[in-house]
């Protein structure tokens, strides 16, 4: 009867001590992954493969996993610290300089897993455009008969703006068995069209009907949309421009020019005639009333391309046709 009092006993204390055990790590986990967040690898890609002897597929997804939980990890502080949603294509303020070691442990361990140099073709280029093309020149060396590996480095080439470096080594890959007919058209394409809408379009057209990641596709649908966004911009400034020489003023509200904006087909807002974005977010127009000068690129101008604001200003001033901002009879 003591004996089993006492193997009782053992028992709840050992289950107490797994309880306090695992609300400590939930305490502390949060400091752990910042610190690692900070650290760097002490274990390149052959030691590890040296010391996980016949199990490097199982190692390799590990490192494979540390590094999405890694990049997520600090997306989420970056929420945190920023109080927002980041912004995927701003991958650059995250410091990510634990990323291609990672990834490269990951495909020495197992040469021949195709996520790692996937997930590098589209984030690593926004940290470190050479480490991504090394880690796919490496992939091609190891699978030389991928063709999506080609595809994926000269994705990176074209983000480059090296047409004929990415023309090149899509030709490369569309030789290869198995490799679809657009790769070719996709070679020849860059070599006239170089870094043209259309030719991006179908480039991340492409990416994204031969990826399985959800978040890759989420960043080629956010691409692709802003092209689209590119596009819309560059008809908005053109309606602004021959509604200004008809009138012989600058439209002071969206809806001077709404049914030029209709016949061009751009999505409208119903309520204030404004054109809507790729993702329906409404143009905003910019207007400086003192050269009665506008823009409807607004992001063009918070990114600082004033120019040609400055360019009217200094017209004006030279004509002595330059206003003040009061006489505006509007807060477009």
């Amino acid at each position: 009867m003591k004996k089993d009092a006492l193997r009782l006993l053992v028992i709840v204390l050992g289950l107490a001590e797994v309880v306090l055990l695992a609300h400590w790590i939930d305490d502390h986990r949060q400091d752990m992954n910042a610190r690692f967040g900070e650290e760097r690898l002490y274990v390149d890609g052959a030691t590890a493969k040296r010391l996980t002897f016949a199990f490097n597929g199982i190692a390799a997804d590990w490192y494979w996993m540390r590094s999405l939980q890694y990049v997520g990890g600090k997306i989420v502080r970056y929420e945190d610290s920023h109080n927002g949603r980041f912004n995927l294509g701003n991958l650059s303020s995250l410091d990510l300089k634990l990323l291609a070691p990672l990834l490269r442990v990951s495909t020495t361990l197992d040469p021949q897993f195709m996520a790692p140099y996937e997930y590098g073709a589209f984030i690593l280029p926004e940290v470190n455009q050479d480490e991504a093309i090394s880690l796919l020149n490496y992939g091609i060396a190891a699978n030389q008969s991928s063709w999506r590996l080609y595809h994926y480095l000269g994705y990176i080439y074209w983000q480059r703006e090296d047409y004929a470096q990415a023309s090149d080594i899509y030709a490369a890959g569309s030789r290869l068995p198995g490799a679809p007919a657009w790769m070719a058209a996709l070679s020849a394409r860059m070599k006239a069209e170089g870094g043209s809408r259309d030719a991006g379009r179908e480039m991340y057209r492409r990416l994204y009907e031969d990826s399985k990641d959800e978040a890759v596709k989420d960043m080629v649908t956010k691409q692709i949309m802003r092209l689209d966004s590119l596009d819309d911009r560059d008809v908005i400034r053109r309606l602004l421009t021959d509604y200004r020489a008809q009138s012989g003023r600058c439209a002071s509200a969206w809806r001077d020019v709404t049914g030029a904006l209709r016949t061009a087909r751009l999505k409208i807002d119903s309520t204030t005639g404004a054109p809507l974005d790729p993702s329906d977010t409404p143009y905003r127009l910019i207007k400086d009333h003192r050269t009665k000068f506008e823009m409807g690129d607004v992001d063009r101008v918070l990114d600082g391309d004033l120019d040609p604001f400055i360019r009217n200003y200094l017209l004006s001033r030279r004509k002595g046709t330059l206003g003040s901002a009061a006489e505006a009879g509007d807060d477009s």
